[in-house]
This record gives C-alpha cells, sequence and structure tokens, in this order.
C-alpha cells in the first residue's frame, strides 16, 4: 500500500548522522533543542536569518569579509542574503589538500582513473593559469560542451576561483540547442571535447563544434580535449588550443573573493517555448544550499563515494561536483546506462565502491521492468543510499528497490529543479521511508501545497510553492535587466510566492507526494490526476516502452484524452491491447480517464534532460504552430515531434480548420 513503512534507519545509523551532528551543534552553540524533525523544519522555514546563518556557521564558511546582516530583505523576488559577505566556491571545494581520493571517473568500458585531492588542486591551479594567459577575468563567462570527464569539473574549478562564470551543455546536443544557450551569455572561451563515446558508439563533434564556434562571435579563444582521438592535428583543432597546452604552466590556486551573490554559474531552464531561460546562481548561495542538502539531507561525508548518473547539461552534474565541498569522493560516469546492458552502472558502482547511489526514476523504472536485481549483478555491501529523481518514482519502483536490492538502503527520491539547483524536498537519515513518498520537505525551504485561493493545505492536491525565499534561487536570469522574464517565469500565479507548475500533496506525517506538471493535469469531469499516476498503470505494460498522455481540455470546457504509446520490440497496439489498458486505467483510476484514442509513435518526444514533453504537445494538438509550442534546439530528438504534428494536422483537417502547424525545423 502507499503509505507503508518500508526501511527504517537503526539507532547507530540514526547516532552516526550528519544531521544528528548539527542537532548537537545547535544545542551547544545555539541553545536550540527540537522535539523532532518537523519541529526542526519549522524552526528553519520561520527563523531563516537563526538557520541560514547557523548553516553558515555548522560548515566554517571561509569568509574573506563578513556580512553585514543575514537577510535584510526576505521579498520574493528580490530577497537579499548575506550582503557585504565575501568568498569563493572554489576555495571551499578545495580546502582539503591531501592524498586522499577526490574522484574516481569511467566509462562505459569499463576504463577507471582517479585523482587524489592534491593533484585536482594542481590541476586546477594549471587550468586557472591557461584561462588567465587567454585573458578570463572575473565576469567572463566561460562555455563548455563536454562529456562527463575530469577535465570539465577542473575547468569549472579553475573558472569559479578566478571568479569567472562557468556554463556547460552536453556534447550530444545539437547546434541549434548549444547555441541558443551559449549566445545569451555572450563567452569568452570555449572547452569542447571532440567527440564522445555512447552506447559502444564513438560520436565526432568537431563538424559541430565548427558550426557554434561559427555562431559565437563574442569567443576569443577555444580549448580542445580529446575524447575520441589520441591526437589532434593542426587542422582538426582548426585554430583551438589543446588542453594540455592550457595546463602547461604550475600554478597554485588563487580563488578571488567575490561578493555573496556574485554569479558562479549560468544553468538553463527545458526551454521547450522561445529561448532557454538562462538561471543565474551566485558562489554564496549554491554553497550553503549544497552543503546542507549533501550533508544534512544525503548524509554525506569524507568517507564517502558519491555517484550520480547525469550528464554536464543537467543540473545534477553540479548538484554531483558539490560532493567535493565535504570532502566526499565524487564518482563521474562517462557513456551510456544500458551498454552493454542495464547492469553497467551496477557494476560501476562495485568497482569504485559507491556509498550513494544517484540516478533518475525512469532508469529504476527500467531496471525494474527487466527484471533486473543489482545484488545479483555487483558486490553492494559498500552501498547506504540511493538517490532518484528526474521523474516521480512509482510505488512499485519504491517496492523493487527494497526487494532487489536486498540491504540496509535509504531511499531518497528527491524533486527540486534546476531553477533553484537543489532538491527541496527530500530524503532524511532520521526518518522512514514509505511507499511512494518523498520523505520529508528539506530544511531551509518553505515548500507548501496551494488550494486554489492560495492558502495551504494538508493532505490534499495542491501547487507546489514556496513561499519563504531559498539562497540559491535565481539572482536573476542573464540579459532580463527589469527582472520581468524572472517574475513571470515563477510568480505570475501567486503574487511574492514562487510557483514551481508541479502537483503536491504533503501528508499528515510530513512526507510529500509529486504528481507531475500542474500544466499537464488530467481534468475530467472534475476529478484531476497527474500524469505520474496515469504512467505508472500505463507503463507498466510490459508491451509499453513509455507513454505520453495529453488532456486538451482547458478551462470551461472538456476536451479530449489521447495516449500516444512508444510499443516494446514486436509489440502491436491491436484491439486486445487497447481494451486491456483502458480496464486497467477504469480500474486503477476511474472511467473518466480511459483515453478517447490510443495512438503508437516512434518515440515520445523529451527534452534535452529527459522530460516527457507532455505541455508543448497539448499546446500542438490544441493548434499551436509548432515553432510556437517546442524549440527544436530543446528536444532531445526532434524528428520524435513529427508524428505529434502530423496527428495535429488530421485533428485540424478532421474540424473543417486550415492546418496551423508548421514544419519541424532539425536543430
Amino acid at each position: 500500500m502507499e503509505g507503508d513503512v518500508l526501511w527504517h534507519p537503526s539507532e547507530d545509523r540514526i547516532t552516526r548522522s550528519n544531521l544528528v551532528r548539527y542537532l548537537d551543534w545547535l544545542r551547544r552553540h545555539r541553545g536550540r533543542t527540537f522535539e523532532g524533525y518537523d519541529d526542526l523544519w519549522a524552526w528553519s522555514v520561520e527563523d531563516l536569518e537563526g538557520f541560514w546563518s547557523s548553516i553558515a556557521d555548522f560548515f566554517e564558511l571561509r569568509w574573506h569579509r563578513r556580512p553585514d546582516a543575514i537577510l535584510p530583505d526576505r521579498r520574493m523576488p528580490g530577497a537579499v542574503w548575506f550582503p557585504g559577505g565575501e568568498l569563493n566556491y572554489a576555495e571551499h571545494a578545495l580546502a582539503l589538500r591531501d592524498e586522499g581520493t577526490a574522484v574516481r571517473f569511467g566509462d562505459e568500458a569499463g576504463a577507471l582513473g582517479s585523482i587524489t585531492r592534491g593533484e585536482l588542486v594542481r590541476r586546477v591551479g594549471a587550468a586557472a593559469e591557461g584561462l588567465r594567459r587567454l585573458g578570463v577575468r572575473g565576469g567572463d563567462r566561460v562555455a563548455a560542451f563536454v562529456s562527463n570527464v575530469p577535465e570539465a569539473l577542473i575547468a569549472f574549478l579553475a573558472t569559479a576561483s578566478l571568479g569567472a562564470i562557468w556554463s556547460s551543455c552536453s556534447p550530444d546536443f545539437g547546434v541549434r540547442a548549444v547555441t541558443d544557450r551559449f549566445r545569451q551569455i555572450e563567452p569568452a572561451v570555449l572547452i569542447a571535447v571532440d567527440g564522445y563515446r555512447y552506447g559502444g558508439t564513438g560520436y565526432d563533434r568537431l563538424p559541430v563544434l565548427a558550426e557554434i564556434r561559427r555562431e559565437l562571435p563574442t569567443l576569443r579563444a577555444t580549448v580542445l580535449v580529446s575524447c575520441l582521438r589520441d591526437e589532434l592535428s593542426a587542422a582538426e583543432l582548426d585554430g583551438a588550443m589543446r588542453w594540455d597546452e592550457l595546463v602547461s604552466e604550475p600554478a597554485e590556486p588563487d580563488p578571488v573573493p567575490v561578493p555573496f551573490e556574485h554569479p558562479l554559474w549560468i544553468l538553463y531552464s527545458s526551454g521547450t517555448t522561445g529561448l532557454p531561460k538562462a538561471i543565474v546562481q551566485g558562489h554564496g548561495g549554491i554553497l550553503l544550499e549544497h552543503l546542507k542538502s549533501l550533508s544534512l539531507h544525503c548524509d554525506l561525508g569524507p568517507e564517502d563515494r558519491f555517484f550520480w548518473f547525469t550528464t554536464t547539461g543537467w543540473m545534477m552534474w553540479n548538484f554531483l561536483i558539490g560532493g567535493l565541498l565535504l570532502g566526499t569522493t565524487v564518482l563521474l560516469y562517462d557513456g551510456s546506462a544500458g551498454h552493454p546492458d542495464l547492469g553497467a552502472l551496477w557494476r560501476f558502482a562495485e568497482a569504485t565502491g559507491v556509498t550513494y547511489f544517484g540516478t533518475s526514476a525512469p532508469y529504476l523504472h527500467a531496471c525494474m521492468k527487466a527484471n533486473i536485481r543489482p545484488r545479483g549483478l555487483a558486490d553492494l555491501s559498500a552501498l547506504r543510499s540511493i538517490g532518484s529523481t528526474g521523474a516521480p518514482l512509482s510505488p512499485e519502483g519504491f517496492r523493487w528497490v527494497y526487494e532487489a536490492i536486498d540491504g540496509d538502503v535509504l531511499l531518497g527520491s528527491i524533486s527540486g529543479g534546476t531553477d533553484l539547483c537543489t532538491a527541496f524536498v527530500g530524503s532524511c537519515p532520521l526518518l522512514p521511508v514509505r511507499t511512494g513518498e518523498i520523505q520529508c520537505r528539506c530544511l531551509g525551504a518553505r515548500v507548501e501545497a496551494l488550494g486554489p485561493d492560495g492558502t495551504p493545505v494538508i493532505g490534499e492536491v495542491g501547487e507546489l510553492a514556496l513561499t519563504a525565499p531559498m539562497p540559491s534561487m535565481p539572482t536573476g536570469l542573464w540579459n532580463d535587466p527589469d527582472g520581468s522574464r524572472y517574475r513571470e517565469s515563477y510568480f505570475d500565479v501567486f503574487p511574492g510566492v514562487w510557483r514551481h507548475g508541479d502537483w503536491l500533496t504533503v501528508t499528515e506525517h510530513g512526507g510529500c507526494v509529486i504528481y507531475g506538471r500542474s500544466d499537464a493535469t488530467l481534468n475530467r469531469g472534475g476529478v484531476r490526476i497527474g500524469t505520474s499516476e496515469f504512467y505508472r498503470v500505463v507503463d507498466g505494460f510490459p508491451e509499453v516502452r513509455e507513454s505520453l498522455v495529453v488532456d486538451t481540455g482547458a478551462l470551461g470546457h472538456e476536451g479530449r484524452l489521447y495516449l500516444f504509446l512508444a510499443l516494446a520490440e514486436g509489440a502491436a497496439l491491436d484491439d486486445r491491447l487497447r481494451a486491456r489498458i483502458a480496464a486497467e486505467l477504469r480500474s486503477q483510476l476511474s472511467p473518466r480517464h480511459v483515453p478517447d484514442e490510443m495512438l503508437a509513435v516512434p518515440d515520445i518526444p523529451k527534452t534535452l534532460n529527459g522530460k516527457r514533453m507532455e505541455v508543448p504537445v497539448k499546446r500542438i494538438l490544441s493548434g499551436v504552430p509548432v515553432e510556437e509550442a517546442a524549440s527544436p534546439g530543446a528536444m532531445a530528438d526532434p524528428e520524435a515531434i513529427r508524428p505529434f504534428v502530423e496527428f495535429a494536422r488530421r485533428l485540424t483537417a478532421e474540424e473543417g480548420a486550415s492546418p496551423q502547424v508548421g514544419p519541424v525545423r532539425p536543430s
């Protein structure tokens, strides 16, 4: 049953947790005691100044200039954090300089390597010196078109140490996706790989890179990392610098003190319509948030080996490398999670002694559907925690983890977003894990489910909102001088309140359930459900590889419910399968949620970050031209949208209207 307890932390695990150590520190240094986690959370979101100053002190932030205040203005948008304070993120990430392991890295071919903390410091120092020679100064943008390799991490820390601003895209992004992002920020230097390997195949990206460089007129230099070739010829370099040249002169890192809100990096929204939002986050806000989240919620420390399956184009890469702030060994994996089979990541976990294994809910669901038993594939005796994000993890997924891994493992389903580069609902080492539920609202994150009138509700589905500011909220959007796009993106529905765009239930015992995007909800005859509930039923069929459901209804009128199915190899969408799916939806959800039409499609369109494009497809089916509904540069595969465009044309033709849907322009 949903809500059933699957796991309890042992007394020993609780006692040894960082969160208990923090509670003891609060008692000794602040004279504060709490009845339990809920009491602690309530204090953390009511006394924002007291909580966040305690985080800064508990983790001993290295101030070059102490702040004049904590939070003199808590308005949203526009909250001001730690004014006058100066520090540097990279200085904290490089604080340990011994010969312990800072980074372990591997790829789908099974190659493994490692970098000690002292070696990482030396490499970052050399890279920073190389960037200085290229003229990079504080505030300049360094863009990266890179795989999840050590050079990416080194380049980021070097950039941050100089007070320059980092921004990265994965090398599987197309030209349009990259230039839509990087042209906005006018980078001075581009760091890029010559290619990458995925699924056993090598992909040469030099032709794509040449196009990207032509589209970025502000570039002063390009640095090439050899990932596909042993050596780059002069012709292949095409005026670029080799990575080895960049790091040829040894130097000690000398992090530049910057204001608390000085830009650290620029991340990008999914950007399903228009240009992606270029989200700016500051050194201090990210530093505080990641120290809190990774230590107190993920329970990481210097003895841990922290892994998350991600690319450099997803915020989870930024979250992962935050492990360095705690002295945790960070594990980088470059390649496919499914090559040569779905056991690849579990074998990587064994080879590297992973203690925290982070991945996406779709990967866990894929392992479940393939009947994989990780404990039978690999030695996971070091494993203490599993993290899941990117989509809601179904109750069946929760149960599979505990059945298939069969160990003393905390399953931390988490949710947040690129917009804050963190999870604001997540795991807690003091609380039980319940089927289908995220354990808690995170400390310092005033997450609430708001009803239609904007008041918080408990035990009911509401709009996920943040009703108090957090330090890692964007300092703004790039090229948004009056803040209008920022306000429209997050504060357009509830003034002064951050509306995140998801459906949420906060349970009576403080847990959370995310139901998917609130603008893609299925409202049939007044009965609302989130799309995650729908996918839980449909994606459970072995014939279904993946699905996408769209309700074309709007306020004041009921539309039609369409179910699109990407089928498993050898499966066919015949009347028997349609009837089975309909019966299961009628039984598990409601008769109202049986689709009006089911259609087979080759693939489900997704964003570059792997999210199903429900809202853009809904807009296309409602008659919005495709170029307005979905930017091809924001899609993992622009061709996947074509069947939906053709279906929209069919609908408009049947209704006697001229087609309003234009052609798809590939990136």
